[in-house]
Formats: structure tokens, C-alpha cells, sequence
């Protein structure tokens, strides 16, 4: 598909423009909770590159946190990843269309490339169209070859709306409470199995996204507990 399929639609950049607007005012409003921060510190202020990962479901917290990062996201070339890559620029993001699974070799040969020229990388591991929390091997292969670490997210939101689509979409809602936990960083060497390390990023992942479950439910419930003691 040409990647300037879309450019002259009027709905897309309507709607993208709307769709940015909305992460910056969710995210703006939010009072966001980063925890171990200082385990990637570096990459965070771009003195080290590395390849961002999070769930497809938590795509709109972890855009929010990484705007204007010097950073390149792949995104599917289908019509609603349009929206998804006019998003991403708005924000500050390179993109690269493509998929880990269809025409996978291309995309992340894309992808290499731009990591040379110094961006880090974002990737959904189970995008863009699943299995749900299944790690697809591609962001292991551009670990491997890049020689980047794989720097592993999870969050979590006090107000959101969850779609009935096959990744349980999270849309943080305006004043949430939000939750982003890192991991130290994954690194991946040139003799180590695709499938190992998709499964061990795959529970690095989800124990990320399940402390940041912990720590919504603990503020929820130290809030209540405050409001009736009053």
C-alpha cells in the first residue's frame, strides 16, 4: 500500500488533529506516577538509544510520555493507522508504516535504519492486530540486530474507557490517576533464541502492567479511606 494513500484526506487529518489534541489533554490533566525512572534514565534523556515497548492497549499513556523524544514508532498501513501515524507526528514522532508480521522484513529493515541515524524506536510487541500480550518476535530480531536494548513499559489508569477490540483498547480519560512502570533494560545478544526472549519480554511486561495495577488500586484505596475519615 502507498504510504501517500491517505495524505489528501480530509477526514484523516481532522480526526488525527482531534485524536492529538485529546492525548495531550488526557495527559496533561492526568497526575502521572513514574516509577524506576532511574533505570533508564539515560534513554529517557536520549544520551543512549533504545527501542521502547509497551502493550497495543496501553499505546496512549506511553505516546503521551515519550512525545518529542527523538524517537520512530512503526505503525500497520491500513486506513486506521493513517490516523495512528498523523498522531504520532503531531507528537513529535518519526514513523515508519509497516507491520512486525506482514511485510515484516521490510519494516524492520526501516527501522534499522532510522536507528542508525539515531532514533530510538517504539514498538507495540503484540500490535497490530495481536494475539493479545503475545510478544511477536520482530522486536526481539531489531534488539539483535540494532544491538539496542528493549526498554519494557507498563501502565495503568485510575479513569479510562476499554473497547471491545481484540487488545482491550485503554482511552485514559481528562483528571486520572496514571501509572507508568519501567523495567531495567532487555538487552537482547546475536546467540540468544527469538522465543526465549519473546516469552521472558512477554512476563516482563505483563509484571510491569500488573505493579501498575497494584499501585492504582493502593492510591484508590488510600484515597477513599482519606475522604471518609473526614
Amino acid at each position: 500500500m502507498n504510504k501517500n494513500l491517505y495524505k489528501n484526506s480530509i477526514g484523516h487529518k481532522i480526526l488525527s488533529g482531534i485524536g492529538s489534541f485529546y492525548i495531550n489533554l488526557s495527559g496533561r490533566t492526568s497526575k502521572t506516577i513514574i516509577k524506576n525512572r532511574e533505570l533508564v534514565e539515560d534513554y529517557l534523556s536520549s544520551e543512549k538509544k533504545g527501542i521502547f515497548a509497551a502493550w497495543h492497549s496501553q499505546l496512549v499513556l506511553t505516546t503521551f510520555s515519550h512525545k518529542n523524544m527523538n524517537i520512530c514508532g512503526l505503525v500497520s498501513k491500513s486506513k486506521d493507522g493513517e490516523y495512528l501515524a498523523r498522531m504520532l507526528t503531531n507528537l513529535g514522532f518519526k514513523t515508519v508504516r509497516g507491520s512486525t508480521s506482514s511485510g515484516a522484513s521490510r519494516s524492520l529493515l526501516k527501522l534499522i535504519i532510522y536507528a542508525k541515524k539515531g532514533f530510538s524506536i517504539a514498538i507495540t510487541p503484540d500490535g497490530p492486530k495481536g494475539p493479545r500480550h503475545k510478544v511477536q518476535n520482530g522486536v526481539i530480531f531489531l534488539a539483535q540486530k540494532t544491538g539496542f536494548p528493549i526498554i519494557p513499559m507498563g501502565t495503568a489508569l485510575s479513569k479510562k474507557i476499554v473497547f471491545n477490540s481484540w487488545d482491550k483498547f485503554q482511552l485514559p480519560l481528562p483528571f486520572a490517576r496514571a501509572i507508568l512502570v519501567y523495567d531495567k533494560p532487555f538487552f537482547v545478544s546475536l546467540d540468544d533464541n527469538l522465543d526465549a526472549k519473546a516469552k521472558e519480554l512477554k512476563e516482563i511486561l505483563n509484571n510491569l502492567t500488573l505493579q501498575a495495577k497494584e499501585i492504582i488500586n493502593q492510591r484508590g484505596s488510600a484515597a477513599l479511606q482519606q475522604r471518609n475519615s473526614k
